[in-house]
């Protein structure tokens, strides 16, 4: 079984009568996860009970709140017991039906799962406000994908591992940015088994989750739109272009765009001005969620290293990184682009100064300062700016501004910095 770094904050949390709610892309694991918690609170003899809701014969007892409450009762009795119901956003309201239930002051403790439509259809989220707390659980990271390929056996030590096993380190990265990060395609050995995991995994979301949304029979539009977008990663998105290629309107484009968030497929990122109305009129960038499902859908799955935009790809990397590492934190990700050309491809927004972040995509052998990333510095005043590359570690002074350049591996402590 592959670790989730996770799973340790949601044990943590099972003791709280709060719902633990448990959301992320259709197949990153969620269910397993789930499976997993059920086997360590069974062999401490708690009592349990599973349900999935894309499973028929469970359906019938979420007809109403007090046959789903009959039904546990005579699987664990009226006394402290752990309920765990997978896809929940098969439920029609699921919201206000496990708002009823959580406030009928019960001895259970519910740990509920759900793709990104838990929050389109069913509002579970308004509904549930004040009673639930929500863990992403995405696929694999970089960190659990080396762990899992290493045996564990670097697990305590994974910085050590990657400044000392810089060779290997860089195979993974190969593999990683090829590949991505669906536990289902990582576990499988052959690249033909690959290729057919992720196929299934990606045709099972255009007809399972959007179908479902949506009510669309053909999901070749919709499909067409994920390549476009493949294929301009981290480029900026103009609507109008989006809708004239695809022959639907700005609308449907926009619609579909949205879905694709919600549905944990695609980030969307916004330009970084201190005025938020430009913030929202300007073009954005998209990134994937998964650089496996991305690759797929424009047909270089697993063949990435003579891909010409391999540059963007690791600029894809980072900013999953970047949306991990800096987790905790209150912060947002834009990107800053000038008329006459000057761009840094991330400014993390903590509220206070904005941290530069320039991705690299190289062995940089010495500290050099991009025009753009100067612009900014000018501009702005950062106490600290990044410089994400495969190898140097330096730091340097422009202004007062500490400019780091980092290797991708070490860019948590350095994230961290400017948050804290």
């Amino acid at each position: 079984m592959i670790k989730r770094a996770i799973s340790d904050e949601i044990k943590a949390h099972l003791p709280k009568k709060e719902f633990t709610t448990i959301i992320g892309p259709r197949q990153a694991g969620k269910t397993t996860l789930m499976l997993m918690l059920k086997e360590v609170l069974d062999k401490k003899g708690e009592k349990t009970v599973f349900f999935n809701l894309d499973i028929e014969a469970d359906k019938q007892y979420f007809k109403s709140q007090s046959s789903l409450i009959k039904k546990i009762g005579l699987e664990i009795g009226k006394r402290k017991g752990y309920v765990f119901i997978d896809e929940i956003q098969r439920k029609e309201n699921a919201g206000i039906f496990l708002k009823g239930i959580y406030d009928m002051n019960l001895p259970y403790k519910f740990i509920i799962s759900g793709s990104g439509s838990v929050e389109l259809k069913e509002k579970i989220h308004e509904s549930l406000a004040g009673r639930k707390r929500v863990f992403e659980l995405n696929t694999l990271s970089f960190d659990e994908f080396v762990n899992y390929k290493t045996g564990y056996k670097y697990e305590d030590r994974l910085s050590d591992f990657y400044q000392i096993e810089k060779e290997k380190t860089n195979e993974l990265l190969e593999e990683y940015l090829g590949f991505g990060g669906y536990p289902r395609v990582v576990l499988e050995d052959e690249l033909r088994e690959k290729r057919e995991v992720i196929k299934d995994i990606f045709q099972s979301y255009l007809e399972k989750d959007i179908n479902y949304l949506l009510g669309v029979q053909k999901t070749e539009t919709l499909d067409n739109l994920v390549k476009v977008m493949a294929s301009q990663t981290g480029s900026l998105v103009n609507y109008s272009e989006l809708s004239a290629t695809l022959g639907i309107s700005l609308q449907t484009v926009k619609n579909y765009l949205w879905y694709l968030e919600k549905t944990f497929i695609l980030h969307k990122v916004t330009p970084y001005f201190k005025n938020l109305r430009k913030e929202i009129t300007k073009s954005p960038v998209y990134y994937f969620y998964d650089l496996g499902l991305r690759n797929y859908s424009i047909g270089i799955f697993g063949n990435v290293r003579n891909a010409k935009d391999k540059g963007f790809l690791f600029q894809n990397f980072i900013f999953n990184l970047l949306m991990e590492k800096a987790y905790a934190f209150p912060k947002k990700i834009n990107f800053w682009r000038t008329k006459d050309g000057a761009e840094v491809d991330f400014i993390i927004d903590t509220g206070l100064l904005p941290v530069p972040v320039e991705v690299k995509y190289r062995d940089l052998r010495e500290a050099e300062v991009t025009r753009s990333l100067r612009s900014f510095i000018s501009k702005y005043n950062p106490a600290i700016a990044l410089v994400v590359n495969l190898l140097l570690e330096d730091t340097i002074t422009l202004n007062k501004t500490k400019i780091h350049f980092v290797p991708f591996y070490k860019i948590y402590i350095q994230s961290l910095l400017p948050l804290s």
